[in-house]
């Protein structure tokens, strides 16, 4: 299911777009899967929600800058942490909190 719900997302990208990568099983699944797009061609420039998703990606050959290179992102990936029983997504049960709502913020 993880793998499903991360390659429906790369069904959003365009080139050139400006992604944010989440933290988590499922966001790392997304990188391997966006990995193979990027060597297919397509151009993205993405900043992480933790270092471990930075390095992963970094280490597949997706470019990953820092977040002060970025104001805004066109899309941010990234799993839920949990989902109550009226289906809500509950973010924040893990240790890259802060830094997942600033990734987050780059949204207009």
């Amino acid at each position: 299911m993880k793998r499903l719900a991360a390659q429906a997302a790369l069904q959003n990208l365009s080139d050139g777009m400006l992604l944010g990568l989440g933290s988590g099983s499922t966001a790392e699944i997304f990188v391997e899967e966006l990995a193979g797009r990027v060597r297919d061609g397509l151009r993205v420039r993405c900043c992480a929600t933790s270092e471990r998703t930075a390095d992963l990606a970094r280490s597949l050959g997706v470019e990953v800058l820092s977040l002060e290179h970025f104001t805004m992102l066109d899309l941010t990936v990234d799993g839920a942490d949990e989902i109550d029983p009226q289906l809500n997504l509950i973010k924040g049960g893990g240790a890259c909190h802060l830094r997942e709502k600033v990734v987050a913020s780059f949204r207009e």
